[in-house]
C-alpha cells in the first residue's frame, strides 16, 4: 500500500503541484520579515510608575517610541470604528470592505477607498510598500499570515506604535505626549478620537493646515461612537468641544542627564529594548531639580556653574532622584549636559569614613584612640589640616567628624594605603585605575577620583550592611553592589563569617558622622524630635574644585557635589559652604526616619578602655572603664601614653632612687604625650598636666627622650624664598621639652646657633643643601635631624 502511494506521488502530475504547493505554503509561512519593524526608537525612560521622565529622538529624526503591548481601550474603540468595524471578526482581510472598495473604485473611475483592514497597514507600514494592484494583493497574503500568529490585540499594539501621526511623529504613545503633554491612557474620549483619525491623515494636523476637516473627521467619529453606544450623548457632546491637537509639545526633560547614560549604557552593552522602567520617583526628581536650580542661582554669582544630586533607597540601592547636573541647555557657557553624577572628581575627604571604619574592623584603632595631630612629612608628603592648626592629638571620632587631614594621614600611614585601596575596591569603588603606589597616602585626602554614584554607593553598602545584620545576625558579600537606576532581582545572599567592614565599626563610624555640625543650625537642630538624623560627611578637593556632602539614615542616602565641570577653583567652594546646605534641603523632603542604626549587640565586647588616650586600658592606666567596642578591639593595643612616675612626697618634683629613699617616694598614674603631641596639646587640653620636672640632684633615669623636633622633620625638603635684596630667607625651627623650664642648644652642621628656654624657637639661615639640624637639652638629650634645603628653581 505504502508503496503504492509513492508511486503515485512520484508521478509528474502529482508531485509537481505537490512540490508547488509545498513550496507556496513556506513561501507563505516565512513571508513576514523578521524582525517586523526594523526602524531604530526613541531612547524614553519612565519613573517607577510608568510617568514619562524623558525622551531621545531616534536615530532617523523620528519620535518613535519602543513597541508597547498595551493599547489603551479608547485608543481601541476609536480606530476600530474609524479604520476597521470588522476587525474583530475578520482574518485579516475584510472581504465585503474589499469588494465595496472596488465597487466604489469602478464608480468614481479612480481610487477612492483602498478597502485595507488595520492588519493590512501594518503591513504596509512594515514593508513600506508602494500603493498598486500588486502589492495590495501580497498586502492581504503577509496579513492573512500575520492573523496566524499574532492575536488581535497584538496587531493592534502594532499599529498604535507604529502608525503615522504627522510631521516626524510615529505612534500612539509619542504623539500622545507631543500633541498633549499626557500618556495615551489619561486622554480624554475628544483628544483619542483626534489620535484615531489622523494616521488616515497625518497632514492634518499640521497648525493652520486644514484644521477644518481634521476637526470634520473627528467629530464624525464622535457621532459614530456614539451611534454604536461606545459613549453616551453628553460625552459626545462635551467631546465635540474640545479643543484639536496644536502645535507639537516638548517632551519632558526631568532626568535629561539619566537619558544620557541610559543611552549610553544601552550601546556598550549592545542591548536591544530602548526603553526602561527606573526606579526614580518623578516627583521627588521634580524637588531636588528645584533644589539644585535655587541653589545654582546663588552659587552662580561665585562663578560656581555646576551642581549634582542623587538620592538613593539604602535597602536596594536604587535611585530615587538622579540629578546629574543642572540644566541648561541654551547656555552652553555653563556646560550643563555633563553628567557629574557618573564623572570621575577629586572626593577630598569622602573617603575618611572609609577609612575609620577599616580600621575599626581591623583592630587598629578603637573608637576614641588618640591620634597624633602634629606637624607632618613622609617621604616628601606635607599634608596639612584645613585651618593650618594643630592638636597634638585627638580622638579618631572627633578627627573624623571635625574631617581632620593629619590624624587621616596618620590613621592611613598605620594601615597601609595598599590594604585600604583592597577595602575601596571591595566597596565598588572602579575609579582607581592605577596601582597604589600611584596614590599613597594621599589617596585619603582626595588624591584619587571617584564618583558620586559609587561613593554615594558605597554608604548605601555599609547602611545595608549594618540593618541586615541587625535584622539577620549574620553578613553577605551582596550588600556591597553598585547603585541601580533599573529594577533588578536581587543577588542571592550567601552568609558569611566576617563581613567586609563589621557591623559594630559601620556603626561607630555613623556616630561619629552624625556629632558633624550642620550648616547653620549650630547643633540646635538637636533639640527638636522632629528633625532628620543624618550621619554625614563634607569634602572639599585641593583648590576648591569640588565640594562634596554626604548624607546617611537606615532608609536613604543623598549624596551631592558642587564645583565646575571645567575643573576651575573657586574661593569658599568647600564642602561644608556649597553641599552641605543642599544636602539638608534635600533631606528635608525625604520622609524622617523615626528609628536610627540599632547597635549590633552581637557584634561588641565590653573591655575596660582608657578614658585618657582612648586605647585598650594598660596597668598604668588611671582612669579605666568598661566600654562597648567592635569584636576586633581585643586586638587593638594597649595604652602607650600612661606609665608610673615617682614623686617626691610634696608631688611637685619627680625623683629617683638616687636622691629619694623609695619609701618616701609617693607613686602615680600619668597621662604622658610624646613632646611634639604634648606641645600642642596641651594648649587646648587645660586639664593635661605636664610631668613634673626632675628635683635637682636626681639622675634622670628616663629611656623616653624628653625632646623632639616639631619642624623640620627628618629628610624633610624645604623651599626657603628670596627676600627683596636677594638674600636667601630664614627658616623658623620649632621643638618641644616635657619639662617647662628646660634649656635647649641648637647647632646647625655642628656649628652653635643659640640657646631657647620656654618657648623653642630659632631662625635658621641655611644654604642650598644638606644640613644636620643637632638639639641638646642641659641633661645631654640629644635630637639629630636632617634636612634638604631646595634651589629656587627646584622648587616643589
Amino acid at each position: 500500500m505504502i508503496q503504492k502511494l509513492i508511486q503515485k506521488f512520484k508521478r509528474p502530475k502529482v508531485y509537481i503541484p505537490t512540490a508547488v504547493i509545498v513550496i507556496a505554503l513556506i513561501a507563505f509561512w516565512f513571508c513576514l520579515p523578521k524582525p517586523l519593524f526594523k526602524s531604530p526608537t526613541s531612547y524614553v525612560i519612565d519613573d517607577e510608575n510608568g510617568t514619562l521622565l524623558g525622551a531621545a529622538i531616534a536615530a532617523d529624526g523620528q519620535w518613535r517610541f519602543p513597541y508597547d503591548n498595551t493599547v489603551p481601550e479608547k485608543f481601541k474603540q476609536c480606530i476600530i470604528a474609524f479604520e476597521d468595524k470588522r476587525f474583530m471578526n475578520h482574518p485579516g482581510v475584510d472581504a465585503l470592505a474589499f469588494g465595496r472598495a472596488i465597487r466604489q473604485n469602478i464608480s468614481a473611475g479612480r481610487v477612492n477607498s483602498g478597502g485595507s483592514t488595520i492588519t493590512m497597514q501594518v503591513i504596509r507600514l512594515a514593508t513600506q510598500h508602494k500603493r498598486n494592484t500588486w502589492n495590495k494583493l501580497l498586502e492581504m497574503l503577509m496579513a492573512l499570515r500575520l492573523t496566524l500568529t499574532y492575536s488581535k490585540n497584538e496587531v493592534l499594539a502594532l499599529y498604535a506604535s507604529n502608525a503615522p501621526f504627522g510631521g516626524n511623529v510615529i505612534g500612539l504613545n509619542a504623539a500622545s505626549w507631543r500633541y498633549f503633554g499626557r500618556s495615551p491612557d489619561k486622554l480624554s474620549w475628544g483628544e483619542m478620537a483626534a489620535m484615531a483619525v489622523l494616521p488616515n491623515s497625518p497632514s492634518l494636523v499640521h497648525p493652520g493646515k486644514n484644521r477644518q476637516t481634521l476637526l470634520k473627521k473627528r467629530n464624525l467619529l464622535l457621532d459614530k461612537l456614539r451611534a454604536q453606544q461606545v459613549i453616551d450623548k453628553s460625552t459626545a457632546e462635551l467631546s465635540k468641544l474640545e479643543p484639536m491637537p496644536d502645535k507639537p509639545l516638548p517632551l519632558p526633560q526631568q532626568a535629561p542627564h539619566l537619558l544620557e547614560r541610559f543611552k549610553a549604557e544601552h550601546r556598550h552593552k549592545g542591548e536591544t529594548g530602548t526603553r526602561i522602567k527606573t526606579t526614580v520617583k518623578a516627583e521627588l526628581q521634580q524637588q531636588v531639580a528645584e533644589i539644585l536650580e535655587r541653589h545654582h542661582r546663588v552659587l552662580k554669582a561665585n562663578q560656581i556653574n555646576n551642581i549634582a544630586a542623587v538620592v538613593l533607597e539604602v535597602e536596594t540601592g536604587a535611585a530615587l532622584a538622579y540629578a546629574g547636573n543642572i540644566f541648561h541647555p541654551e547656555d552652553a557657557g555653563l556646560e550643563s549636559s555633563v553628567d557629574v553624577v557618573n564623572a570621575p572628581r577629586s572626593p577630598g575627604s569622602t573617603l575618611k569614613p572609609l577609612l575609620y571604619a577599616s580600621m575599626l574592623h581591623d583592630g587598629f584603632i578603637l573608637p576614641n584612640t588618640l591620634i597624633p595631630d602634629i606637624p607632618t612629612q613622609i617621604a616628601g608628603y606635607h599634608p596639612e589640616n584645613f585651618d593650618l592648626g594643630y592638636d597634638g592629638a585627638v580622638p579618631a571620632s572627633r578627627a573624623l567628624a571635625r574631617s581632620l587631614n593629619v590624624p587621616a594621614v596618620k590613621m592611613l600611614q598605620k594601615y597601609k594605603y595598599e590594604r585600604f585601596y583592597e577595602v575601596l575596591k571591595k566597596t565598588g569603588i572602579t575609579t582607581l585605575n592605577q596601582p597604589p603606589d600611584h596614590y599613597g597616602l594621599s589617596l585619603i585626602l582626595g588624591g584619587s577620583e571617584n564618583t558620586l554614584w559609587e561613593l554615594t554607593g558605597a554608604y548605601a553598602s555599609m547602611a545595608r550592611a549594618l540593618n541586615h545584620y541587625n535584622q539577620t545576625n549574620h553578613y553577605t558579600q551582596a550588600d556591597y553592589h553598585a547603585p541601580t537606576y533599573q529594577k533588578t532581582n536581587a543577588a542571592p545572599k550567601l552568609d558569611e563569617k566576617n563581613g567586609l567592614l563589621d557591623a559594630a565599626s559601620i556603626f561607630y563610624t555613623f556616630q561619629a558622622m552624625e556629632e558633624v555640625m550642620r550648616p547653620g543650625e549650630e547643633m540646635l537642630w538637636q533639640q527638636f524630635t522632629s528633625t532628620q538624623r543624618v550621619a554625614w560627611k563634607t569634602g572639599t578637593s585641593f583648590g576648591f574644585r569640588d565640594g562634596w556632602a554626604i548624607g546617611v539614615t537606615p532608609k536613604y542616602v543623598v549624596g551631592v557635589w558642587v564645583g565646575n565641570t571645567t575643573g576651575e577653583g573657586r574661593p569658599n567652594l568647600t564642602g561644608i559652604n556649597t553641599a552641605a546646605p543642599v544636602l539638608f534641603d534635600i533631606f528635608r523632603l525625604l520622609p524622617v526616619t523615626r528609628s536610627w542604626f540599632k547597635e549590633p549587640d552581637h557584634g561588641m565586647v565590653k573591655i575596660s578602655l582608657c578614658s585618657e588616650s582612648g586605647f585598650r586600658a594598660g596597668e598604668n592606666c588611671s582612669h579605666p572603664q568598661d566600654t562597648w567596642v567592635p569584636a576586633a578591639g581585643l586586638k587593638s593595643p594597649a595604652c602607650p601614653y600612661h606609665r608610673l612616675v615617682h614623686l617626691d612626697a610634696t608631688g611637685k618634683w619627680q625623683v629617683t632612687a638616687d636622691c629619694e629613699s623609695p619609701e618616701r617616694m609617693v607613686h602615680a598614674k600619668w597621662f604622658v604625650l610624646p613632646p611634639s603631641m604634648e606641645y600642642y596639646y596641651k594648649a587646648r587640653n587645660y586639664q593635661y598636666k605636664p610631668l613634673p620636672p626632675f628635683r635637682e640632684g636626681c639622675a634622670v633615669s628616663e629611656k623616653i627622650n624628653p625632646m623632639e623636633v616639631i619642624y623640620p622633620k627628618d629628610d624633610a625638603k624645604i623651599y626657603i624664598p628670596i627676600e627683596a635684596d636677594g638674600t636667601r630667607g630664614r627658616m623658623v625651627c620649632n621643638a618641644a621639652h616635657s619639662q617647662p623650664k628646660a634649656k635647649i642648644f641648637w647647632h646647625l652642621d655642628e656649628h652653635y646657633l643659640g640657646q631657647t628656654q620656654d618657648m623653642h624657637q630659632m631662625a635658621v639661615q641655611a644654604s642650598a643643601g644638606k644640613h644636620l639640624l643637632t638639639l641638646v637639652d642641659s641633661d645631654g638629650n640629644t635630637v639629630k635631624v636632617r634636612f634638604t634645603v631646595l634651589d629656587k628653581e627646584k622648587k616643589e
